[in-house]
């Protein structure tokens, strides 16, 4: 299971990355609309991504951004930075 868990995590991150590189491209060129159309399913998958994560095993982030299982899991470990790959 822990590695199932390490494999989504990974995958989460490559997808921010894309989405932060996308962002980055598009604030200098607003009107390039392949990049942006790639952006916006990079996004769509991203968040796919993270709700299964979060559905499986707790959530990735706090402060209004997601919501928690009974009990509170936000100090459930390991946190998303603990994991060693």
């Amino acid at each position: 299971m822990e590695s199932e868990r390490l494999k989504l995590l990974r995958e989460i991150q490559e997808y921010e990355f894309v989405a932060v590189e996308l962002n980055l491209f598009l604030d200098t060129h607003p009107d390039d609309l392949e990049p942006l159309r790639r952006y916006n399913e990079t996004t769509r998958t991203l968040q796919r991504l993270k709700e299964a994560y979060e559905s499986r095993y707790g959530p990735l982030t706090h402060f209004g951004y997601t919501t928690s299982g009974e009990p509170w899991q936000w100090i459930e470990g390991p946190w998303p930075w603990e994991i060693e790959y």
